[in-house]
Formats: C-alpha cells, sequence, structure tokens
C-alpha cells in the first residue's frame, strides 16, 4: 500500500492553512490518502483550548493514525506540529514511513517559551496558571498555562537519541524569528536514522507559506515518496 500523509499542525493554527490545504491538493492530484485534522481545542474540534496540553494533542494524532489511516503515513509536522509527530511516530513507529518537519518545534515550552518569559511573567503564572504573550499571529496574544509548559516536560525529547530510523526531512527558514532554525540541526543530531536531510531557506520565515516555499515542500515530498517502497 503506498504511504498516505497525514498533516500536523501547529499551536493554535487549524486544519483550513495554507500549509494543511496546499497538502490535500498535493495528494488529490497524485490519488494520495491525506488526513488533516484540528487538535483538541483547536478549529472545528471541541475542547477548551486553556486545557490542551502536549500529551493531549499527541493522543490525538496517535488516535488520527490508528482510527482514520490504513498502511503507512508520512507525517508532516508545522512548528509544534513537528513535536507532536516526532511523539505519535514514537508511539507508532511500524506505521510511519517518514517523516517531514517544517519549521519543527520540539520542546518548544522549554526550549522557546520557558528561556524567554521575565521574572512578572513567571510569577503571573505561578499565580493565575496562565499567561497572555504577544504574537505576531493573533492580535489578541498567545495563551500559555502552566499545566503545559508542565506537560511538556513529560515529553522533551531533544535531551537524549530519539530512536526514529525511517528517513526524515527537516525544512527551516533562516529568518525564523519563532522557532530558530539551529532546533532543526540539534533535532537532526539527536534522531538516530541515518537518513536524516536539513533544508534551510535563505529568506525563509516561520510559515514557510509562500509559493516558493510550497513548491519546495512539494518537491521534498516527491522526492521522499520516490524513495519509499509504492
Amino acid at each position: 500500500m503506498p504511504p498516505g500523509i497525514v498533516f500536523l499542525g501547529g499551536f493554535r493554527s487549524d486544519m483550513s492553512g495554507t500549509k494543511a490545504l496546499f497538502l490535500e491538493d498535493y495528494c488529490r492530484r497524485r490519488g494520495r490518502a491525506y488526513v488533516r485534522f484540528d487538535y483538541f481545542g483547536h478549529g472545528q474540534s471541541s475542547g477548551d483550548f486553556a486545557a490542551g496540553t502536549i500529551g493531549r494533542w499527541r493522543e490525538d494524532a496517535i488516535a488520527i493514525i490508528d482510527s482514520l489511516t490504513r498502511g503507512p503515513q508520512i507525517l508532516v509536522g508545522s512548528s509544534m506540529g513537528g513535536w507532536i509527530m516526532l511523539l505519535a511516530a514514537l508511539a507508532r513507529p511500524e506505521r510511519i514511513a517518514g517523516l517531514v518537519g517544517i519549521a519543527s518545534a520540539p520542546d518548544f515550552t522549554q526550549e522557546l517559551l520557558s528561556a524567554r518569559l521575565t521574572p512578572e511573567q513567571l510569577r503571573e503564572i505561578e499565580e493565575r496558571a496562565a499567561v497572555v504573550l504577544p504574537s505576531e499571529y493573533e492580535p489578541a496574544g498567545y495563551l500559555y498555562t502552566r499545566a503545559l509548559i508542565e506537560d511538556g516536560l513529560r515529553h522533551l525529547l531533544l535531551g537524549a537519541p530519539i530512536p526514529l530510523d525511517m528517513p526524515v526531512r527537516l525544512l527551516h527558514g533562516l529568518c525564523d524569528a519563532s522557532v530558530p532554525w539551529q532546533l532543526s540541526l540539534r533535532l537532526a543530531e539527536r534522531l538516530t536514522s541515518r537518513d536524516v536531510a536539513v533544508t534551510l531557506v535563505k529568506d525563509g520565515d516561520h510559515r514557510l507559506s509562500s509559493e516558493a516555499d510550497l513548491a519546495r515542500l512539494a518537491r521534498m515530498l516527491d522526492a521522499l515518496l520516490a524513495e519509499l517502497p509504492a
């Protein structure tokens, strides 16, 4: 059975985003199975976003793989979705034919969020169990909860080898102001797979959703699929 593709979106994104829809069109044109979905508390899914955690969204991804896909799958994870795809692949390695990370943000609650919090913001999290931080993607800012940060500690990956041995392709923009491109290099080092390639886009931002970026993603997928059993 030829591999299908599952898209895992980022923090506060949803399945109607540019990359999710682009991949749907990509798969339709090639007659390939495809799934896009919203995590708990995201987009059209039920649930209070404030109650969401990395572990909860990991379980969502595993449930999608188990219930809505058949045969081998390629997971495409964007930003936080890059963390979720790794966790899902670790849980179901026999089902995963390959991984494609777009501005992957594994361990972001520790690597990025906690490191950027001011003493005042840390105090607010302790007192109110949440803090709202400015975001260029949302005028009202993004809510981060103490539960999200504490749960993230239980799912950290970069501190040890990551035992995944399928092909992995990582795409990251050098102009990414949200997730440093060096994080993809660290991820590549930690993966035990010998088939890992990192592509850095000189003028690429965090979203990597321009026409040129999407064309690059399509070429990356075409090349990866050509290497896998049909």
